[in-house]
């Protein structure tokens, strides 16, 4: 039997260099070239085909060369930094202005390649295919859908999927893993209220759509609050209010925008479908009219209950039981790998990072983020052991 755990420390060193160069330099959203190279230069030392698709994503695939099973699992692993400036002081801060890792995606990246690095020596081991996903763009538009419809799940047709995502809040040699929701749909929306400007001392001559749009934040907040099942979270966030020039003008229109966050497909569709009736018929009473701009952004983020037991026990030989958590609740934020749980059987989690005696307990998306590596080494163990299970077992 092989010892993942142990194999996963043998090379952390490598992987460590690895995700403090990513660190260095990271790249935002379809921009991922040199962290491309990396990943590509990396699975050709190891022997590894792969194909480039999505502008700078990758897929390697690994051909297990024992009789048996057809079956092929996918591993998923996010590449892309966001754009804040990194403010750590320590010796792998980013180096690219503006730019930063500051959700992890470099760990992720190198996790998956230290997955490639192990499961490729012990491809004797097994049958079936193992296909290393590696997503651009998970930040901004999705890299998942995009990779999706350009056919990653096919050619050979992929039957599970699994992904992780660093957590700070989870402490280092832990996971917490949950069956069925675990993140929340993701639905930003524009509000245009149009009414008819005039002069501030003569409201009686106008439309005011400065009224209309704070009866539209205010009553926006009641489908939360008396349409939704209290059990169910959801969100309905106004985030930005623009509209007027000067004290003494009404103006002619006023933009909201904002987010709606649910938690099942039935909450997203009522949510859509009751913000629409309330800004309208709002806007109608007021005599002004409405524009509204909803986009079908990230869905709801669903485990498998057969991939979870895979994790959890796979996770189990590796932590001990004890250290393989119940995610309590669903995350509100969202996580671009929903577009590949709607398609395939999977299971993601969280892997703990956090240390407070390393200071790896800052949140992500902030300007102080990182994380504890030992971690690294956990995430390889847990991966490989994952997918050799399933296709041995």
């Amino acid at each position: 039997m092989i010892d993942f755990n142990k194999e996963a420390n043998e090379i952390k060193d490598e992987l460590i260099s690895i995700r403090r160069d990513l660190h260095e330099h990271p790249e935002v959203g379809f921009e991922e070239v040199r962290t491309s190279g990396i990943i590509k230069d990396f699975l050709k030392k190891e022997g590894i085909s792969y194909i480039e698709l999505s502008k700078t994503g990758v897929c390697g695939i690994i051909t297990g060369e024992k009789d048996g099973t057809k079956k092929t699992i996918a591993l998923r692993a996010d590449m892309d930094a966001l754009p804040i400036q990194d403010m750590k002081s320590c010796p792998y801060s980013s180096k690219i202005l503006g730019k930063m890792h500051a959700c992890g995606h470099d760990s992720h990246t190198t996790i998956l390649l230290g997955v490639a690095k192990i499961l490729n020596k012990h491809k004797n081991l097994f049958s079936g295919n193992i296909k290393l996903i590696f997503e651009p763009a998970e930040e901004t538009v999705g890299g998942a859908r995009y990779m999706i419809k350009e056919n990653v799940l096919e050619n050979p047709k992929v039957d599970c999927i699994l992904g992780l995502h660093v957590d700070e809040n989870v402490k280092i040699g832990n996971i917490e893993i949950k069956k069925g929701v675990v993140n929340a749909a993701s639905n930003p929306f524009n509000i245009t209220i149009i009414g008819q400007g005039g002069h501030g001392a003569a409201p009686h001559t106008t439309v005011d759509p400065v009224v209309v749009a704070s009866h539209i934040v205010v009553a926006l907040q009641s489908i939360v609050s008396r349409e939704i099942s209290p059990v169910n979270p959801a969100v309905i966030t106004i985030g930005t209010i623009h509209g007027g020039t000067a004290q003494n003008i009404i103006p002619g229109e006023v933009k909201l925008s904002g987010i709606i966050r649910t938690m099942t497909k039935e909450d997203r569709e009522f949510v859509i479908k009751r913000l629409k009736e309330i800004v309208n018929g709002i806007a109608l009473s007021s005599r002004a009219k409405a524009e509204i701009e909803i986009e079908e952004s990230y869905p709801c983020l669903y485990n498998d209950d057969d991939m979870v037991d895979l994790i959890r026990n796979s996770s189990g030989s590796i932590l001990g039981v004890e250290n393989v958590l119940e995610q309590k609740a669903p995350h509100m934020g969202v996580e671009s790998f929903a577009y590949f749980a709607m398609e395939k059987p999977s299971a993601f989690y969280f892997l703990g990072s956090g240390n407070k005696e390393k200071k790896t307990t800052e949140p992500a998306h902030s300007d102080l983020f990182d994380i504890d590596e030992d971690c690294i080494p956990i995430g390889v163990a847990i991966q490989s052991l994952s997918a050799f299970n399933y296709l041995t077992k």
